[in-house]
């Protein structure tokens, strides 16, 4: 009697355009069983999807925007990278309440509350977003490549297009092992940064005052572009579409408090896993500050260059190295977790039934084929304001993901009572007036400045 009266309290009313159709990635989703036991043992089965989502937080187009931070201001921007990542925080959380009490991923809850031409129109801008996500993802990879093995661009950019088969094979064995092979690849990295890090002996009391607010950001343009370009890498549209989808591949039961549980859980994974991600953007930008601007090389943009200037700088052939493999590990990493995600987006948005091996063949060309045509096109001499650009048109496309994301989990019409409560609304609220403020600046210093 009281699971029944638990299921009722925690079924959303009516309030829906359209019927919950089949979930996205049907083929994991509810795949993994919370067994019975200790809180600890089930809060473990939730740890996992965080670490995916953590993955857009320190992709190839996050190198890009810290380095150059880094080598031309120094650790000032650290600030931006801690804001960034508490504005991820929260929003991570809204994607798995979404998700948890309405039983549907961000592109289905789009698709299933607003008119079509609407979430027609939001699913266009999404594609965009993953577009210039795989941009900066493509250009990563290959440039790992390039910097290891001595790969042309052209040739890795193809090399990067084959993930979609490794997805394929890692989904048949089950969905653990992607999360297995995300999580190894973060503790390389996680390694990689260490060590260079400690080669490049920081001053600790810069670091820590990079850490304050200053009005800088806002009223120094270069300073304001690069800023929004860490935001838009840190806080990132697919990201908001990956968790909400990824988040259900546990079998949490339907009741509230098996629903309340499993969102406490899937916060605690997500938080965790930020924390991580900050640590690695944190300790990129600081990198970049301790070799780079300390020694007058204020211009470093491209990643070769950064590359290519750490072993004199450092005194180590070992640590060029290490960036290389660090930074591969990041574009492999971001490459797999951005083809979930467009597939998310695609069957969200448009409720495609199709085999999974041709959903993720289509939702990869549309992802992949601008990013290597414009790969190819600019060639390394462009890599670096590429990225950074990709940053910043992400950064525009955020409201488009956010508004909608704070306006449906702080409904109760479509939540029911896990619904977001009324200071955490009104705090979501705040960050979308935030990214949308500092986007509008951008475009004016963009065209007053030319």
């Amino acid at each position: 009697m009281l699971d029944r009266v638990s299921t009722s309290l925690s079924a959303p009313p009516a309030a829906w355009r359209r019927e919950r159709s089949e979930p996205s990635l049907a083929e994991v989703n509810r795949s993994i069983h919370v067994r019975p036991g200790s809180a600890w043992r089930r809060a473990v089965a939730f740890l996992g999807p965080g670490y995916l989502v953590a993955v857009g937080y320190m992709d190839p187009g996050n190198w890009a925007t810290s380095l150059a931070g880094g080598a031309k201001f120094g650790y000032t921007l650290l600030v931006v990278a801690l804001i960034s990542n508490i504005m991820a925080i929260v929003l991570q959380h809204l994607c798995a309440r979404l998700a948890i009490a309405s039983g549907r991923d961000l592109a289905q809850a789009c698709r299933d509350a607003y008119p079509r031409p609407v979430s027609f129109g939001l699913w266009l801008l999404a594609e965009l977003a993953i577009c210039a996500t795989d941009l900066a993802e493509v250009i990563g990879t290959a440039i790992g490549l390039n910097l290891l093995f001595g790969l042309p661009l052209e040739i890795g950019v193809i090399i990067t297009a084959l993930d979609v088969f490794l997805i394929l094979y890692l989904q048949n064995k089950g969905f653990r092992w992607i999360e297995a092979l995300i999580i190894t690849l973060l503790g390389v990295i996680a390694v990689c940064f260490l060590v260079q890090i400690a080669l490049a002996d920081p001053d600790w009391g810069a670091v820590i005052r990079g850490f304050a607010p200053t009005t800088q950001v806002v009223t120094n343009p270069d300073m304001l572009y690069i800023a929004l370009g860490i935001l838009g890498a840190t806080v990132m549209p697919h990201n908001l579409y990956l968790h909400s989808g990824i988040v259900q591949t546990r079998a949490y039961g339907e009741t509230l408090p098996e629903k309340r549980e499993a969102l406490r859980f899937a916060t605690f994974d997500s938080t965790l896993a930020l924390m991580f991600a900050l640590t690695i953007n944190a300790s990129i930008l600081i990198l970049a500050a301790a070799t780079f601007n300390r020694s007058g090389n204020t211009g470093v943009e491209e990643l070769e260059k950064a590359h290519s200037l750490l072993s004199p700088l450092l005194g180590s052939a070992m640590a060029p190295t290490l960036f290389a493999i660090a930074l591969l590990c990041c574009g492999l990493n971001s490459t797999v977790t951005a083809t979930m995600s467009g597939q998310i987006v695609m069957e969200g948005f448009l409720d495609l039934k199709l085999p999974p091996w041709l959903r993720r063949l289509i939702t990869r060309a549309i992802a992949i084929v601008p990013a290597a045509a414009v790969t190819i096109a600019y060639g390394e001499s462009g890599t670096a304001k590429l990225l950074i650009l990709s940053q910043v048109i992400l950064s525009l496309q955020l409201p488009f993901a956010v508004v909608p994301l704070v306006l449906m989990t702080g409904s109760r019409a479509k939540m029911g009572a896990l619904a977001a409560p009324r200071w955490l609304t009104g705090f979501a609220a705040l960050i979308a007036a935030v990214i949308i403020a500092l986007n509008a600046k951008l475009i004016v210093d963009f065209v007053i400045g030319g």
